[in-house]
């Protein structure tokens, strides 16, 4: 019976509290008055309001703070600057996070590109072929991977990889490159890059996300294994 009650005072409570906050149509993020100020508001003792509160908090309603309170509305995501992520990150993740997105890119790009895509990523690999440093290679491939994402015609898709970009970049593997000082006639990227560019010039859609998932694991074997022959 005790059960029974404490179930239906909490339960009034929840109707209370949301009925007040219905008068008072607070705009989100407002910080509500302190629990032991909404106690004497509504009327209800304390245990049954973190209740309420925390059945609302559940539904999104309102979000809590350790320290600072409760708030109207959905917590805020709480995204971490670029900067955070190079300092958290390493090179095997960005790599599995390449496999995840790039491949879903090249079949965007399959779909959407046009014929003036098509071209520049073209004269694109052409450049990355007649690289003479690592530098220029590694410049026109940055480009031909950039215009690919272009091509997705998806400015979100863009922006994600632009900043998956800038975080590879930043979290440095060292230089695990072999002696020479440029790229071999042989290197695995030149095919792999014909590959992508015939798929999407086909509109082969999955042809694309395979051909790009196929580079990409080039890429990480080939760094895997030239970081463990460095170390």
């Amino acid at each position: 019976m005790a059960e029974s009650i404490d179930r239906t005072d909490a339960d009034a409570t929840l109707v209370q509290l949301r009925a007040w906050l219905a008068r008072h149509d607070f705009p989100p993020n407002t910080r509500l008055p302190a629990e032991r100020e909404l106690c004497e508001i509504l009327g209800v003792s304390r245990g049954d309001l973190r209740k309420a509160l925390a059945a609302l908090e559940a539904e999104g309603q309102l979000w809590r703070h350790v320290g600072k309170g409760t708030f109207t509305g959905a917590r805020a995501l709480d995204v971490i600057s670029l900067s955070e992520i190079e300092r958290v990150t390493n090179p095997a993740e960005v790599m599995r996070t390449r496999l995840l997105i790039e491949p879903m890119i090249a079949r965007e790009a399959a779909l959407n590109a046009t014929s003036a895509h098509v071209e520049a990523l073209r004269r694109c690999v052409r450049r990355t072929r007649e690289a003479q440093t690592w530098r220029q290679y590694e410049t026109a491939d940055n480009e031909l991977h950039r215009l690919i994402a272009e091509a997705s015609d998806n400015r979100l898709l863009l922006a994600l990889f632009d900043a998956l970009n800038a975080v590879r970049r930043a979290v440095v593997w060292g230089r695990l490159r072999a002696h020479a000082t440029r790229p071999p006639a042989d290197h695995h990227s030149f095919a792999e890059h014909d590959r992508i560019i015939a798929t999407i010039a086909e509109r082969d859609l999955d042809g694309a996300a395979k051909a790009m998932f196929t580079h990409l694991r080039s890429v990480e074997r080939n760094l895997l294994d030239a970081r463990l022959a460095a170390e």
